[in-house]
Order: C-alpha cells, then sequence, then structure tokens
C-alpha cells in the first residue's frame, strides 16, 4: 500500500523546485502543490486592479474576496483566479518583479497558509514554495532544501526565457535573484530559511533527472511507494 507522505521543497528563486516537483510528483502518482503561483496570481490581481504590492490591507482585502484554484493539466498544473485560467499570465516580468513585495505582508500569509494546510490534508502531496517546511508543513516526512549559485539560478532563468521567447537581459535576471533572494531571506514574516530537518541539496551542478532521483529515493526511504 502506497503511503501517502508530504513533500515539502523549499528553497530560493529559480533553484529548479518547480521543475523538480512536478516530476517527483509524477513519478510518485502524488499531487503537486505550487504555492508560489498562489502569490503570483494575487499580484496578477492586485496589479489588474492598480493596487499597491506594499499595501497589506488593501492585498488582504482583495485575497479575501478572490478565488485561487489550482488544477491538474495535461502539461503540468493549471491556476484559475476567479474562474478565469491565468496559467500564463502569472509569469509574467512584472509579476515576477512585485511577487516578493506581496508575499511580505503577516495578513496575507497567514491567509495563504490557512488555504495551503487545507490541501495537503490528505498527504499523497510535492509542494514547494520558501516557507513549506517550516510554516505550512512543518511536521512534513520529507522536507528538501534545494539551492543553487545565483549566476546558475539567472542562467536558468534566462533559457527558460528563450525557451519562451522572451528576451531577457543576464545581468539583469542575475540582479533581480539577488535582490528576491534579500528580500525573501530577510522578511520578518516567515523568511526563506532552511528547516532544521531539511535534507540540503545543491543543484547548482545537477540535473533536474539528478534532483528527481535524489529526492523520490528519499522518499522511498520514508515509505513512499515508488
Amino acid at each position: 500500500m502506497k503511503k501517502n507522505i508530504r513533500i515539502a521543497l523549499d528553497g530560493p528563486a529559480a533553484a529548479g523546485k518547480s521543475t523538480a516537483a512536478k516530476k517527483i510528483a509524477e513519478k510518485l502518482g502524488f499531487i503537486y502543490i505550487d504555492t508560489g503561483a498562489m502569490y503570483r496570481t494575487l499580484t496578477y490581481k492586485a496589479l489588474k486592479n492598480q493596487i499597491e504590492p506594499k499595501n497589506e490591507q488593501e492585498l488582504y482585502t482583495l485575497l479575501m474576496n478572490t478565488v485561487i484554484e489550482l488544477k491538474p493539466g495535461s502539461d503540468g498544473q493549471l491556476v484559475f483566479l476567479d474562474g478565469e485560467e491565468v496559467t500564463s499570465e502569472i509569469r509574467q516580468q512584472d509579476v515576477t518583479k512585485n511577487v516578493s513585495d506581496v508575499a511580505l505582508h503577516q495578513l496575507v500569509r497567514t491567509e495563504m497558509v490557512r488555504r495551503q494546510q487545507e490541501l495537503v490534508k490528505n498527504g499523497g502531496i510535492v509542494m514547494d514554495g520558501r516557507d513549506i517546511g517550516t510554516a505550512v508543513i512543518p511536521d512534513a516526512e520529507l522536507k528538501v532544501f534545494m539551492s543553487a549559485t545565483a549566476e546558475e539560478r539567472a542562467k536558468r532563468r534566462y533559457e527558460e526565457h528563450k525557451k519562451q521567447g522572451i528576451h531577457s537581459d543576464f545581468n539583469q535576471l542575475k540582479a533581480e535573484i539577488e535582490q528576491r533572494d534579500h528580500i525573501d531571506s530577510t522578511r520578518a514574516v516567515s523568511p526563506l530559511v532552511k528547516a532544521h530537518d531539511a535534507v540540503e541539496l545543491d543543484t547548482t551542478h545537477m540535473s533536474i533527472s539528478d534532483v528527481v532521483n535524489k529526492v523520490t529515493a528519499l522518499a522511498a526511504e520514508r515509505g513512499a511507494t515508488i
């Protein structure tokens, strides 16, 4: 019988968490939940409604009147905002630039964590984000903290943009990643930190297949059936 363990993948921007998490979930037959997409969806709606990303009260009011749904699709997770699919829209550059500011706020994070905890009740999930192993599922059976150098993460983001036909500047991407690292790790509420019982995985010189194989092996050690 398959043990429905909960896998928490944390780490900085562009460490490869989402790509790895999708493949790990597929390999284990688990559900993949991208919590970053939830913050991006709120950021997208805030920008559309001309709400300042640093205005906590207005963002919280907006969130409480927002339905965010994550659904499995044939090519990964689909994201819906108030019933409308926004999977591609939430990956736009203006959303990426503002999402860390939106994620700073305690009221916003508390409500997001509440929603995320509802999604993991039955186990059999792979969830990635910044505070999964420390705030969302601190009792997860497997916690992995993925890292890579800023240079390598900028390179990956640059290649990703190139494949999508998006023109970007490598040095600007690197600067933006470093800025996001600073905001995420120094914020007062649920900062990006490695959980004391997380396995640290430096993916700088690892392929996605290497990461997937390593994490699924760790999951098997904790009772998941591969």
